[in-house]
């Protein structure tokens, strides 16, 4: 699978395909009105913008031209980037949020690279269950993804990076929640709000590489407050990071990060997102790898091929792909499950090595339960169709942070 080519010669495709992620972005500025307390931190003079022209007789795009400022709070200086930032998000309908009701949420500090990402259930929750594909997890709640459990609903699912420390951080997405009434009822008591949670090891990029940083309580409660149906991309939330390729080393990696696609037939929806964060390299359909482990000159090495020959894999104990694959067709646990590992499958065809001993590898599925699938295979199917274009995007909208380079550096 491996091949001579070097990460620069990717990167005139990705300026061409940022360019166009970027007209995509106008339609979902999520702050493209201050409130009280905010700054803009990026201007579009003379900017092209996408129009969604419903209302002129059938659904549409069309191109126009103006003035865009986006606006972060100014309050929150670390997450300010993922407001600023020039990735974009595609459009609604491809997306994890073209799942209608779910909305996604990003903590980002790319100063010292971490951050958090939230998916909201819709208000009632969805169900859910999970694949554990890899050997070095790192979770909390999951057991209330088991089929036998008795807690049939989830309310959020927070990924996040800081290793084990990461994990406190539900506290906040819980505290988000039960401030709505959002939860599993408990009478009198009022509602415990259920959400698993993930993580990745993204210390390596932490200032130092120490692990003494990590998305709190109070970071995924403003991943919560920023949930919505445009979701950016890249070097954002839980991706900030993320890093992948690293069979020799984390030196000789490349930057991974957070990607999300959607497939349709007819009337059955299945959405993507993952937090990219491998040994393996990434590979395209045709098996040329994306991004992945470096040489000393900065060419690619074959991952697989140098395991395979005895090669040690260096440092390769700090990695993990996270998946949520969500579908609005109504499966219960046990299919949901099925639907879990079928993702980590298609997983495996675009990372290679998948799921290793040193990957904490988990796959989410979860089900609003609004439409009837034509049969149990067809969400499978639109699955494998969305994650490896998700992982792509993971990839390709990831700009480096340090001395580890990603695809879309030097993308205006």
């Amino acid at each position: 699978m491996g091949t001579s080519s070097t990460p620069g010669q990717h990167r005139l495709r990705v300026s061409v395909l940022l360019a166009l992620e970027r007209l995509r972005a106008a339609c979902g500025l999520k702050h493209a009105i201050p409130e009280a307390g905010e700054e803009a931190v990026e201007g579009l003079a003379d900017a092209f913008l996408v129009v969604d022209d419903e209302d002129r007789g059938g659904r549409g795009w069309r191109v126009v031209r103006g003035h865009a400022l986006t606006y972060a709070p100014s309050t929150i200086g670390a997450s300010r980037a993922i407001f600023a930032h020039p990735m974009a998000p595609p459009p609604i309908a491809s997306n994890l949020a073209a799942v209608r009701g779910l909305t996604v949420g990003h903590w980002t500090d790319l100063g010292r690279a971490t951050g958090c990402t939230v998916v909201l259930a819709p208000e009632g929750g969805m169900r859910a269950a999970r694949a554990l594909r890899g050997r070095a997890t790192g979770t909390r709640e999951l057991d209330a993804l088991d089929p036998r459990h008795l807690v049939g609903h989830i309310d959020a699912i927070l990924l996040t990076g800081g290793s084990a420390y990461g994990l406190g951080a539900a506290d906040g997405v819980m505290r988000w929640l039960r401030e709505r009434g959002r939860g599993f009822p408990v009478g009198a008591a009022g509602v415990v709000p259920i959400v698993p949670t993930a993580v990745i090891f993204d210390f390596d990029l932490a200032p130092g590489a120490k692990a003494d940083r990590w998305p709190t309580a109070d970071d995924a409660y403003r991943a919560c407050a920023a949930a919505s149906s445009a979701i950016a991309e890249g070097s954002v939330g839980a991706g900030t990071g993320a890093t992948v390729g690293k069979a020799l080393g984390p030196r000789g990696a490349m930057k991974g990060g957070v990607g999300t696609w959607a497939e349709a037939a007819g009337d059955v929806v299945v959405g993507a997102l993952v937090v990219l964060n491998a040994v393996g390299n990434v590979v395209d359909a045709g098996g040329a790898i994306l991004a992945g482990a470096r040489d000393a000159t900065g060419r690619f090495v074959d991952a697989l091929e140098y395991l395979a020959r005895g090669g040690a894999p260096f440092g390769a104990g700090r990695s993990t792909t996270l998946a949520v694959v969500a579908t609005n067709a109504a499966l219960d646990r046990v299919a949901l499950e099925a639907l879990a590992h079928a993702a980590g499958d298609a997983l495996a065809r675009r990372i290679v090595p998948y799921g290793t001993l040193f990957d904490g590898d988990v796959v989410f599925a979860a089900s609003t339960a609004a439409v009837a699938a034509a049969t149990p295979l067809q969400v499978e199917a639109l699955a494998a169709r969305a994650v490896p274009q998700a992982v792509e995007r993971a990839v390709r909208l990831a700009r480096g942070v340090g001395d580890i380079p990603g695809l879309a550096d030097g993308a205006s």
